[in-house]
């Protein structure tokens, strides 16, 4: 039997705060190298100035959203998530510091490839999602958690993606674009699947206290299930068989999906609190970027980047800095409600996403079009860094 969720029990930490919690410096890490990154990926791609990476810079680019950013939002994510769902001891200390550590020399690996070499640059930077997949397996495991087995076979995934890209740049096979696909793919179906569970509930939650004359969120049936397994379905399809007619036909279908699961879920109701709207329009943007996707696929009328930025800057951006802005709020022991500056920061993402698709439309403006891009993305995960950071590095406010 699955054990019921239970608040996490932390031991005395005695060193700094930042260790005490697995949150604490992987959302610190992420918001940092997403504002990082793309500055260097802009760079690149417009002064032709490329890192010393084995990577072709658009290659390095992908991996580094995906299996730094991406990677590193899941592991704080999942870090805090599993003791509630196990009522194990959250990893905190000298372990976490060890799997921070990892994830930092995978970084460096991938970014200095090219000085280190591809060997050394490939074992470094699959370590920490091998040892984070071990480390998670041995507490859903360990804790008898059986529902969340799923979360073993998205981290699995993670690692085979991460794996595929580094084949390119050993010269074994041409893998790059499956592999950072998969990885786009696997956090797709992760806000999918998590987000089927938080959006309706964080919902539910702020209606009851807030508008109780309301009608809450429709809960899960059969239906929402067979919904997420066609959502699923049309994200598999796109990393496996991006270019086919049957593909686009099962986007549209995932699209489709998405957003009859999302007009069940009463987040027009929520406009009065962004720290729940924002969910909503993370799930939005998922919906939005797997029509794209379909439409697209039966008649091409805009470049295949466009509806790939819905689903990454739009989706992905927006749902992680969702959860890492609530769950260092909750975490820390903070009121679960967004101040002016969070609003305006989950706006950051969206305007970056709309000027990404935006910017192939603009002809000889594409690179001004991709820079404000650029800089409201960075703006964002800044303010999120000057807010937010504080909070991940000082003890909670009020103690459990």
């Amino acid at each position: 039997m699955t054990r019921q969720a239970a608040i996490p029990r932390y031991r005395v930490h005695h060193g700094p705060d930042i260790f005490s919690a697995g949150f604490r410096p992987f959302f610190l890490l992420a918001a940092l190298w997403a504002a990082v990154a793309v500055p260097v990926w802009l760079v690149a791609y417009l002064t032709g100035l490329v890192p010393p990476s084995a990577f072709p810079a658009i290659i390095w680019h992908a991996h580094e959203m995906v299996y730094g950013y991406g990677a590193a939002a899941v592991a704080g994510f999942l870090l805090t998530a599993i003791p509630n769902w196990t009522g194990r001891m959250p990893l905190q200390g000298w372990s976490l510091a060890m799997l921070v550590v990892l994830w930092v020399i995978g970084r460096l690996a991938v970014l200095l490839s090219a000085l280190v070499g591809t060997p050394l640059a490939t074992v470094a930077d699959l370590m920490f999602p091998a040892v984070f997949l071990l480390v998670v397996a041995r507490e859903i495991v360990a804790g008898r958690n059986w529902r969340n087995l799923p979360m073993l076979i998205a981290l699995s995934l993670l690692l085979i993606g991460n794996l595929l890209v580094h084949l390119e740049s050993l010269g074994v096979a041409e893998t790059a674009q499956i592999g950072n696909r998969l990885g786009i793919g696997v956090l797709l179906a992760l806000i999918s699947l998590v987000g089927g569970r938080i959006i309706p509930s964080f919902t539910r939650n702020w209606l009851t206290k807030n508008v109780p004359d309301v009608a809450s969120p429709s809960s899960a049936s059969r239906a929402d299930l067979v919904a997420l397994i066609i959502t699923v379905m049309g994200i598999a399809a796109w990393v496996l068989a991006p270019e086919t007619r049957a593909t686009a036909y099962l986007e549209l279908m995932a699209g489709l999906a998405a957003a009859w699961r999302l007009s069940r879920w009463r987040g027009p109701r929520t406009l009065a609190e962004p720290l729940v709207t924002v969910l909503h329009v993370g799930y939005g943007w998922l919906a939005a970027g797997l029509l794209l996707l379909g439409f697209n696929g039966l008649v091409p009328l805009f470049p295949a980047t466009t509806a790939l930025h819905a689903l990454t800057v739009g989706a992905i951006g927006t749902m992680t800095l969702a959860v890492m802005t609530r769950a260092t709020l909750g975490h820390t022991g903070r009121p679960l409600s967004a101040t002016g500056t969070t609003a305006i920061l989950y706006g950051l993402v969206s305007v970056a996403a709309v000027l990404r698709l935006a910017a192939p439309f603009t002809g000889s403006e594409m690179a001004l079009l991709l820079s404000l891009a650029g800089t409201a993305w960075c703006l964002a995960f800044l303010l999120y860094l000057a807010v937010y950071g504080p909070m991940l590095v000082r003890a909670r406010a009020t103690r459990d």
